[in-house]
């Protein structure tokens, strides 16, 4: 299947290695998207980058549309015996691990694997246990001179993984959270050209989100908006999930409600996705989002906050699933937001 459109975007940004506090691989990608789409776009010490669309009134509110840049991934510790020792870096499930390819961010990177014990040479009872993250180690087919002449300790690692078809509106890959965020908003700077707004657009492409939402602190900080959108991941449902913790695939925009969110932004995007025929659903979420919003939320004195999640399945591994018509649906509704964006969105309204 060759990709199109948000399809395409999404595989290319996929592809780019980026774990948290890596993300500036990924910020060259994003400068050639962006640039001509937007009037500036800078990165800063974090390794957060920012792309800037002004609307041409003087003082203007300020609108950030945010995502992050950074995925999972593994860093290396140590050595033994030729193997690298690894820890992870964000929230990564140590049972998928054995006999994972990897990429060794190595200039130039290398191809490795997680060593695993074949089930021959297992007792049985050694079969239904999960092996332990700190007994693991990763093969790249060198001696020990070797590796530690070749891979630094504190390199980076990130899961080797291709973007391929699910069906005919899926796609699987690593990295969709929140590579996938990331693509429909260069997406949605796309559709706003030639648009004329009543707000300047700072589309903020955050890292570390995985290290405790990072980034996006000390970025949001020094836009210092009067309203924010934010676009991550929220779980996908499988047979064996729990219905009310999991959205629908396919089942459109999942639009935050509760007490990370404000109200009336909420409410606005319900009634545009509504009055605009663009599919959506609703996530409660009672507390914090686990998501960028929730820094973004209290930064300063306090930013008008609203999410929009896009259903994946697999969050966190190699395989992460969405579906396209997702991903197309929260296209149209931020458009949709940003297009009708006037005096009454303003926090005092």
């Amino acid at each position: 299947m060759e990709y199109t459109g948000l399809g395409r975007l999404t595989e290319r940004l996929c592809s780019v290695p980026g774990p948290s506090g890596s993300e500036y691989n990924v910020h060259a990608t994003l400068k050639e998207l962006l640039q001509p789409l937007a009037d500036e776009v800078t990165t800063d010490v974090m390794g957060n980058l920012l792309a800037v669309k002004r609307c041409g009134i003087e003082n203007a509110p300020r609108l950030l549309l945010d995502a992050h840049l950074d995925e999972v991934g593994l860093i290396v510790t140590g050595y033994d015996k030729g193997f690298l020792c690894f820890d992870t870096l964000g929230g990564v499930d140590p049972r998928m691990l054995p006999a994972r390819e990897v990429t060794v961010l190595t200039d130039p990177p290398l191809h490795g694997v997680i060593d695993t014990l074949p089930p021959h040479i297992l007792k049985g009872s050694e079969m239904d246990k999960t092996v332990e993250r700190d007994k693991l180690r990763i093969d790249v087919g060198l001696s020990d001179e070797a590796a530690r002449a070749r891979v630094p300790q504190g390199t980076p690692v990130v899961f080797y993984a291709d973007c391929i078809p699910l069906g005919k509106n899926r796609i699987c890959s690593k990295a969709l959270d929140d590579r996938a965020g990331a693509a429909l908003r260069v997406s949605v700077m796309e559709h706003l050209q030639n648009k004329k707004l009543a707000v300047d657009i700072y589309c903020q492409f955050a890292s570390q989100e995985e290290l405790g939402m990072r980034g996006s602190i000390t970025g949001t900080y020094s836009v210092n908006p009067d309203e924010a959108l934010v676009v991550d991941v929220t779980h996908g449902s499988t047979p064996d999930a729990k219905k009310e913790e999991t959205l629908l695939m396919g089942g459109g925009a999942a639009i935050g409600v509760g007490p990370n969110m404000t109200r009336r932004m909420s409410d606005k995007l319900l009634a545009l996705a509504k009055e605009k025929e663009i599919p959506y659903q609703v996530e409660v979420l009672r507390g914090c989002s686990g998501t960028n919003a929730w820094a973004i939320q209290v930064s300063r004195s306090g930013v008008a906050t609203a999410l929009i999640s896009l259903p994946v399945r697999y969050m966190h591994t190699p395989v992460e699933t969405m579906d396209l018509r997702d991903a197309e649906a929260i296209v149209r509704l931020l458009c949709a937001y940003i297009e009708s964006y006037g005096e009454e969105d303003m926090p005092h309204a």
